[in-house]
């Protein structure tokens, strides 16, 4: 059997969805803030996603996903449970350190949920008092309120559009937090780029220091390939060596986020290629089907 069998799928949304793996000794290496380099098939595109969560008596890694590219939607439609992934690389990157702050705030945007996750976690075990913070779109995509509350002394939800929690971004929880906290030590975001920008800027006035995981494009994942380069200061560091955690208050996120829009041509043609293909393929089996018929 497979090292990388797919034992649970969970879909949160219409592109989000939620695998968990099989890799007993990956669970027991991972470590808060690492991420694996995965594989749906010999020949397809290797992909950075971070550990969102790991169960070291099961033995398994799960990972949340957002079905966005031809990847990321391929593995939507194939993986399934029984199904197996052909390669899983991990854990990699610098694990984040779970640090002696006494208050520390984790927040999460969209599906930096899931990995700030294991980080709350590991702060409540280490006797600090966590205050957690996660942001959606609307009720509907809210997820992991159980597993959050768990591990968080207070917990605050933000959705765009008020229909759960407090209406607005992260940022307006997090306003709330040192508002009712001024002895804050630290801040950890995880999401989107102008989300961990957001909440750089937001503490930046405050002094407070903050914490962002950073994922640029990756090809091999060991610093050879260079790809992942990022600003740091005056420094260039690779994100998949040197992080994927870095000072926000350092980081050039309008560099990143440049650098993330670098290949939008090639990621749409290969989307189109695929679902081509996928549409071919169906209107293949449906004129079989009509002659069994």
């Amino acid at each position: 059997m497979s090292n990388f069998e797919i034992i649970t799928r969970e879909d949160f949304s219409d592109l989000t969805y939620l695998l968990e793996v099989r890799h007993p000794l990956m669970a027991k290496a991972a470590k808060p803030g690492q991420f694996v380099i995965v594989m749906l098939g010999e020949h397809g595109e290797r992909i950075p996603l971070t550990i969102a969560d790991f169960d070291r008596e099961k033995g398994t890694i799960t990972l949340v996903i957002q079905a966005i590219g031809k990847t990321t939607r391929q593995m939507q439609q194939e993986c399934q449970v029984g199904t197996s992934l052909y390669a899983m690389v991990g854990p990699m990157g610098i694990p984040s350190p779970i640090s002696h702050a006494k208050k520390v705030v984790c927040v999460g945007g969209g599906l930096g949920v899931a990995p700030i996750y294991p980080q709350a976690r590991g702060f409540k075990e280490s006797g600090a008092y966590v205050i957690g913070i996660v942001g959606f779109r609307n009720k509907d995509l809210v997820f992991w309120e159980k597993k959050f509350r768990a591990c968080c002394d207070e917990f605050i939800i933000c959705t765009d559009d008020g229909s759960a929690g407090i209406k607005g971004m992260v940022t307006a929880g997090i306003l709330q937090a040192i508002e009712k906290h001024p002895d804050i030590d630290e801040v950890i975001a995880i999401g989107p780029p102008i989300m961990m920008k957001g909440c750089a800027d937001t503490t930046r006035p405050y002094k407070i220091k903050t914490m962002v995981s950073l994922n640029p494009v990756m090809v091999d994942g060991t610093g050879m390939c260079g790809g992942c380069r990022v600003k740091i200061g005056d420094q260039v560091k690779f994100a998949c060596v040197d992080g994927p955690d870095f000072d926000g208050h350092l980081v050039d996120f309008d560099d990143l986020m440049t650098r993330l829009k670098r290949y939008t041509k090639e990621e749409r043609m290969a989307l189109d290629h695929w679902e081509k293909d996928k549409e071919k393929g169906c209107r293949l089996q449906k004129a079989v089907d009509s002659t069994i018929d």
